[in-house]
C-alpha cells in the first residue's frame, strides 16, 4: 500500500511542479500526463503530473476552479537548521505567497506548508515544563519560526 497526495490545481499544476522543483531539493519528475486527441481540451494540454519531493510521491491535477485549497491539509516540512527555515519560507512566500502563524504560510498556488525546525519539538517536549511553555508561547507569537528567540525563550528561566 501506497498514499500518494493527490493535489487538484486550477489549470496550473505543470507550473506548481516547476516551483516546487526549485524550492525542494530531491526532486524527481515521474509522468506527465497529456491531453490525447480524443481527451478534453486542447490536445497536448497537461492535465496530470506525478512527481517526487524529499523522497514523497505528489500527483497534481489540472482539475478547474471548483475546489481551492484550505489550511485544512498542510504539508509539514521539519527542518535542521535555521537557514533551511529562511530559504523555504523566502521561496514559498515569494511571488504571491502569505504568511501565517506559528511556522504556517501559503505559497502562491494556495498550498499550505508548515516549516518547522526540528529544535521546536525538543524544546517543546522538555521535561522542564516551564521552559517548554515559555518556547510555546514565544512560538505562537510567531510567524516564520527563530530558533535564536525559540532558545532564548527556553533559557530565560
Amino acid at each position: 500500500m501506497q498514499i500518494t497526495p493527490f493535489l487538484w490545481f486550477d489549470n496550473n499544476a505543470e507550473q506548481a511542479v516547476a516551483y516546487y522543483r526549485g524550492i525542494f531539493p530531491g526532486f524527481h519528475l515521474i509522468d506527465v500526463m497529456r491531453n490525447g486527441p480524443a481527451g478534453p481540451g486542447p490536445e497536448g494540454e497537461v492535465i496530470m503530473v506525478t512527481f517526487e519531493l524529499a523522497g514523497q510521491r505528489f500527483m497534481a491535477l489540472n482539475g478547474g476552479p471548483e475546489f481551492p485549497f484550505t489550511e485544512a491539509v498542510s504539508f509539514f516540512v521539519s527542518v535542521e537548521t535555521q537557514q533551511e527555515v529562511d530559504e523555504l519560507w523566502s521561496a514559498l512566500t515569494a511571488d504571491g505567497g502569505q504568511e501565517s502563524q506559528c511556522g504556517w504560510l501559503k505559497d502562491k498556488f494556495g498550498v499550505s506548508w508548515q516549516i518547522i525546525p526540528k529544535v521546536l519539538g525538543e524544546l517543546m517536549a522538555d521535561p522542564d515544563r516551564e521552559a517548554a511553555g515559555r518556547v510555546t508561547q514565544a512560538m505562537l507569537a510567531m510567524r516564520k519560526i527563530d530558533t535564536a528567540a525559540l532558545q532564548r525563550a527556553y533559557d530565560a528561566g
